[in-house]
């Protein structure tokens, strides 16, 4: 039978509203919506108002000056703060619509979990760079036809200020202001249940070019998101050890090893995705580095919205050099006196495997705070539906950077009944967080030169 007209019709309308609907997917934002930035929206794209119940102010610009003695885990601006109340095991039922699933299930599974409620501080500034790029960047940036791949964006701004899909929201959060680059002093500490403690101390080096302001489109970086070098101290038996890693804005990262036995440095496919990190008891996967890193292309991500949760922030007792780390961890959880957590309004973003792909968590949902961008909760299913781990980050503002940092954060399996934390500074003597912008990190410093350098001396 010949087709006609009328028979096409139908197939090409459909094409028609599917590419509709893609081109929909990945466009920016109208003039007139990206014009409430700096008005009823701060210039990176939260709520400038405070809530109804005045239980969340109003962002009146954050920590934008040097408070007095400040040096990051010297001072605590809000040291003077008392919990308003604590949520526990007692009240959980009337909280629970303000707290993650994993938090829930921890508070019930663990005898004396709670969450010690303080005052709201909207403690995170915008520097004015950001702010501008950040608007720019409202009706420019978007996404690859892929559906990941972030393909066109302003750098060292917020890529998707006004978000509209779960992926923009998520790489507000990989490429967030956190200043050029950084160096610390770090530890990752698994507690054993006989009470002992094995702590993985390490240096730990990052790179920001997407915050680099010499820098403007994607071009200028080389799709570069960011580079990481750890450089393992101890323990004595893994002490040379070095693990350099190169994470990009279109493709998964390449990763490379140093062990000091076989004294080269190899090419690491391995490292990335659900591929545990070696002496941590299958407990830690590598894209749980930094709440979250890699590639995203292995999930689906669905914005589900955003709402007022109790979620940790302004953790100033996480990176106190007066604490010792024996003193902050408890067999089961870190101990509740050294954790803060405030009311703030979150963006939810749940990520699903592909089903042409393949994970150990088959979804993810991802808690971000909406001043920042950080993210700051992450609960992970198995391939059951059952809740498997609970990560939560932390946040405290950096006035000298003019952004607010994330650092420490602890991973809890509820199936093994153990945890993990990583990147915790408390003892480390060094927590350089402007240490791009005064050159003492640098590209040089993420080469596979450096690493084999650092393993031999």
């Amino acid at each position: 039978m010949k087709k006609t007209a009328s028979h096409l019709r139908p197939r090409a309308l459909g094409l028609a509203l599917a590419l509709a609907f893609t081109a929909s997917a990945h466009a920016a934002v109208s003039e007139q919506e990206a014009a409430r930035l700096g008005k009823d929206l701060t210039p990176i794209g939260a709520e400038k108002a405070g809530n109804k119940d005045g239980s969340i102010p109003a962002w009146d610009g954050g920590m934008t000056k040097v408070p007095a003695g400040w040096k990051p885990g010297r001072l605590d601006p809000y040291a003077a703060d008392k919990p308003l109340f604590s949520v526990d095991a007692s009240n959980l039922d009337k909280y629970q619509d303000k707290i993650p699933p994993g938090q829930a299930t921890l508070i019930k599974t663990y005898k004396g979990y709670k969450l010690d409620v303080y005052p709201t501080h909207r403690s995170c500034p915008a520097p004015d760079l950001v702010a501008e790029r950040s608007k720019k960047n409202a009706t420019y940036a978007k996404i690859g036809e892929d559906g990941w791949r972030l393909e066109q964006a302003h750098t060292a701004g917020v890529p998707f200020p006004i978000p509209k899909t779960g992926v923009e929201v998520l790489w507000n959060y990989k490429t967030r202001y956190t200043g050029l680059g950084r160096r610390a002093q770090i530890a990752a500490l698994m507690p054993e249940k006989d009470g002992s403690l094995v702590e993985t101390k390490q240096w730990a080096f990052e790179l920001y070019p997407f915050n680099d302001p010499k820098n403007n489109t994607l071009k200028d970086i080389e799709g570069i998101d960011s580079k990481l070098l750890f450089d393992v101290q101890s323990p004595p038996s893994r002490a040379g050890e070095g693990y350099l890693i190169h994470a990009y804005l279109d493709k998964p990262q390449d990763a490379w090893i140093y062990f000091p036995g076989q004294r080269r440095v190899r090419r690491s496919p391995t490292f990335a995705y659900d591929n545990p990190i070696a002496g941590f008891d299958n407990l830690y996967f590598v894209d749980q580095i930094n709440m979250f890193t890699g590639a995203p292309d292995r999930y689906d991500f669905k914005l589900i919205g955003k709402k007022e949760m109790f979620v940790p922030y302004n953790n100033y007792k996480l990176i106190d050099k007066k604490n010792k780390f024996k003193d902050m961890l408890g067999p089961e959880y870190v101990k509740r006196d050294f954790m803060r957590y405030e009311n703030h309004r979150v963006w939810v973003v749940e990520a699903t495997v592909k089903g042409d792909k393949r994970h150990s968590f088959t979804k993810r949902v991802f808690y971000i705070d909406e001043d920042s961008w950080a993210l700051l909760h992450v609960d992970m299913y198995d391939a059951k539906g059952n809740l498997w781990r609970v990560q939560e980050g932390s946040l405290w503002a950096a006035p000298d950077v003019g952004a607010c940092m994330s650092y420490e954060y602890q991973m809890y399996d509820l199936v093994a009944r153990r945890y993990v934390t990583d990147n915790w500074t408390a003892e480390g003597e060094v927590l350089d967080i402007t240490a791009g912008k005064e050159g003492r990190v640098s590209a040089g410093t993420f080469s596979q030169d450096e690493l084999r350098r650092r393993g031999e001396r």
